[in-house]
């Protein structure tokens, strides 16, 4: 299928690994330009050489904190025009919400609400004014069903898609969708922290922890970037523009609930 986004112009966040780079590889491979970035300028040119090797559109690598004024303007400023804005950071850590200052619940909704918000709000209306635009903020399925562990998490990104609710229903008239991914446990180099720390308080080998953890699941393993990426793809496309304010959980079945 031709997603029909070919010589669009995409901005992707945290695009230098994980499921950020696997929608950022699903979005060269149609043909998109794109602007990536990431805090590791190392990573994120490793990135870039990858995704130039696909033969699609022209990538420019942004190296910045995308939480920060100055990270959101110097991305933005190397996107010619943002067609396609993928909203992605890293979550959070865990832990008990005894222990979190103001600091920390600030540092958790600059990154996983707030920055999302500023980049919409910096894109949305051209957008609207060139009649398409395709936004697709990755929270988590924490979103979906709670993680104890997880508040700063649950509360930032229950935030941002509380926000979007409300706004894609304003937006689509004028050809704009906006979605959210929400990703249950996939493999990436996060899930591979998380799971040491687990082993380390359990005492067993890391491969033993993320066995059981795969094993937990319905599909019997963990999701990949590249599954992960095609969906996302698939929601910037041609093809999606009647699907808007809506929560995709990519979990591997793992949500035990019929909505």
């Amino acid at each position: 299928m031709d997603l029909g986004i070919r010589g669009k112009w995409a901005l992707v966040c945290a695009a230098s690994k994980g499921l950020g780079k696997g929608c950022a590889a699903a979005l060269a491979a149609e043909g998109v330009h794109l602007v990536i970035t990431a805090r590791g300028a190392e990573a994120l040119e490793a990135t870039a050489a990858e995704l130039r090797a696909l033969g699609g559109g022209e990538v420019r690598a942004v190296a910045g904190d995308i939480a920060t004024p100055q990270g959101r303007a110097d991305a933005l400023a190397a996107c010619p025009q943002v067609d396609i804005l993928v909203n992605n950071a890293g979550g959070p850590p865990p832990g008990d919400f005894r222990q979190w200052d103001r600091e920390a619940w600030i540092r958790a909704l600059d990154a996983n609400m707030l920055a999302p918000i500023e980049l919409i709000k910096a894109t949305v209306d051209p957008m609207m004014a060139r009649g398409f635009g395709r936004i697709v903020n990755i929270t988590s399925a924490a979103v979906k069903a709670p993680i104890d562990v997880l508040g700063l998490s649950n509360g930032a990104r229950s935030g941002l898609t509380g926000f979007v609710a409300g706004l894609s229903r304003q937006t689509i008239r004028r050809g704009v969708t906006i979605n959210g991914l929400l990703p249950g446990p996939f493999a990436t180099d996060r899930l591979a922290a998380t799971m040491a720390g687990v082993a380390r308080a359990r005492g067993i080998p890391v491969e033993e922890a993320l066995a059981e953890r795969a094993a937990a699941s319905p599909a019997g393993r963990f999701g990949t970037a590249q599954e992960f990426g095609a969906v996302c793809a698939f929601l910037c496309s041609a093809h999606a523009g009647y699907i808007t304010g809506q929560n995709w959980l990519l979990d591997g079945g793992a949500y035990p609930g019929t909505f």
